[in-house]
């Protein structure tokens, strides 16, 4: 019965998305279709949703901020002419300052599967993983088609 209801929301949400708009406003339609994809997948109770969603959104607003702050400022420093430039000294500092981010994001992501641990039985931690996966698989898909006409 749900799914009655979620793939039209999702069909349209995946056009809407491949019709254009502001970068913003598309950010939070995929953050809407990512969240009803997760839902439907995992099949979440109503008590697993209300302790679940907290802590995925604190894990992503965590990852995103380490992506976005550390890791895109780390690759917008590193052109060729800035590479060619550096000593062997500047770029060991700047690799283990990318190492460091890294390490951190991996951490962030260990700590939330012991977090999730706690809400959710293991079968449900991996359709998560899964589910993740394919969201941005069809995600790629819908940019590439759109790219396409």
């Amino acid at each position: 019965m749900r799914l009655t209801y979620l793939l039209p929301i999702l069909l349209f949400g995946f056009s809407a998305i491949a019709q254009g708009g502001r970068f913003g406003e598309k950010r939070e339609q995929i953050k809407a279709l990512k969240v009803a994809f997760i839902t439907e997948e995992l099949k979440l109770t109503p008590t697993e949703a209300e302790k679940f969603w907290p802590v995925f959104n604190a894990f992503e607003a965590k990852q995103t901020e380490l992506r976005q702050d550390k890791m895109r400022s780390f690759l917008k420093r590193l052109d060729e002419a800035t590479i060619d430039k550096m000593s062997e000294k500047e770029a060991a500092s700047f690799l283990s300052q990318m190492e460091s981010t890294e390490d951190e994001m991996y951490q962030n992501q260990k700590k939330f599967v012991a977090n999730l641990k706690g809400i959710l039985p293991a079968v449900k931690i991996l359709k998560l993983k899964k589910a993740e996966e394919d969201f941005n698989r069809k995600l790629l898909r819908q940019y590439r088609e759109k790219f396409k006409k």
